[in-house]
């Protein structure tokens, strides 16, 4: 508590504590004893050195008044008219949330805008910077440090390239001053996968006779008879990614209610990928559009074929031979190795969509057209296949 202690009344006797600041919930007030009776007056300011100053001033001048015979009993005269309050200069260091606990702030805000693929992706994220100690987020240096500790340098550069989009977003609202990670993750040097990606199509030939094997295999040989998993099954989805050039998840989560009655028309919304061991039925296509696709007479006569008698909507139009979705690892791993590799090695079913592709730019279809079926621009149309068969083709005049 503070008073004025070396007042004194007219008589020149002292006079203690007619007025006094104390404080009450971290906010200052006076207390007034005149007369045997007694008040308080809230001055609604915080207890900061500056604030305190004042109320001691204000106290003073109420001792004054007491003294004088002017008190005014109502305290009106001593109210202010309007709180003002005069802050102190924050000094302390702005503490910064880890990484990990910005990462959690960032991913909820998200949510709802997030493929449940993406969502899965984040939570491995999430995992890994859990393993990281408690670095403050703005410690990029440092977080990467941690992060090569714990996980690989594939997955450190994924983090950091997350972690720039989370700065921004921090900063944009005010959590953090600046963003460390910009530029991080590209001065990390680039690994083979990492490279240009170039076309691997097949030639009309090698796809034919793909498409032909896979037709048909009836298992393993060993002699006296066709043993283990016939590989047959999957000749009409392997025909389907050759004919339409869609993208692999896009095929096995393809549903009948997806094709046209007449088959002659195919709705390209949705997919099924397999993010970190759990399969995900995704809503639309990568690039978040919906697009239709007319099938031609050959891809037309294949779904007729296909078709059952009588199936549900939802039923899968490329089922496992278990009638589950098919496992994309599982197929590329066993079926397509066994059947492709031998006719030409180091592709995979992706390689069917740069067949695609491929064909139809040396059939002279637009590429306007082409980016449309294909849910891609033409701008990656022209980078990647375009200009790469121009180059394989020409060469410098002499």
């Amino acid at each position: 508590m503070f008073s004025d202690d070396n007042f004194q009344s007219p008589q020149g006797k002292a006079r203690k504590g007619l007025a006094s600041v104390s404080v009450a919930n971290g906010y200052l007030r006076i207390r007034i004893r005149v007369g045997g009776n007694r008040q308080v007056m809230s001055l609604g300011l915080p207890d900061t050195a500056i604030n305190r100053k004042y109320a001691e001033d204000k106290a003073h001048r109420i001792n004054l008044d007491i003294l004088s015979g002017n008190f005014d009993p109502t305290l009106a005269k001593y109210k202010p008219q309007s709180v003002v309050t005069v802050a102190e200069p924050d000094i302390r260091p702005k503490v910064m949330p880890t990484a990990a606990e910005l990462w959690k702030q960032y991913r909820a805000y998200k949510a709802s805008s997030l493929k449940e693929t993406t969502k899965l992706h984040h939570e491995a994220l999430a995992r890994i910077l859990d393993k990281t100690p408690d670095t403050p987020i703005t410690d990029a240096l440092r977080v990467k440090t941690e992060l090569e500790k714990v996980t690989t340098i594939h997955q450190t550069k994924r983090i950091l390239i997350q972690l720039g989009a989370v700065c921004r977003w921090a900063k944009k609202h005010g959590l953090v001053d600046n963003n460390p990670y910009e530029g991080m993750a590209g001065e990390m040097p680039k690994y083979r996968y990492q490279q240009e990606p170039k076309p691997n199509a097949f030639t009309e030939e090698e796809r034919d006779r793909i498409i032909s094997t896979f037709r048909e295999h009836q298992g393993n040989w060993n002699g006296r008879g066709h043993t283990g998993c016939r590989y047959a099954h999957y000749a009409p989805f392997v025909e389907f990614l050759f004919l339409t050039g869609c993208r692999p998840s896009e095929a096995i989560g393809l549903q009948w209610q997806q094709v046209s009655a007449d088959c002659g028309q195919i709705k390209f919304d949705g997919a099924i990928s397999y993010c970190y061991g759990q399969q995900v039925r995704v809503k639309g296509s990568k690039n978040n559009k919906e697009r239709r696709f007319l099938c031609s007479t050959r891809l037309r006569s294949l779904l007729q074929t296909i078709k059952p008698e009588t199936c549900e909507p939802d039923s899968l139009v490329f089922p496992s031979p278990k009638g589950k979705p098919i496992n994309y690892n599982n197929f590329c791993n066993n079926a397509w190795n066994a059947i492709v590799d031998p006719i030409k090695p180091g592709t995979t079913p992706y390689s069917c969509r740069d067949t695609f592709i491929t064909i139809q730019i040396l059939k002279h279809i637009p590429e306007s057209v082409l980016a449309q079926w294909c849910d891609t621009s033409v701008e990656m149309i022209q980078k990647y296949y375009t200009d790469f068969l121009k180059m394989q083709s020409l060469r410098p005049i002499d």
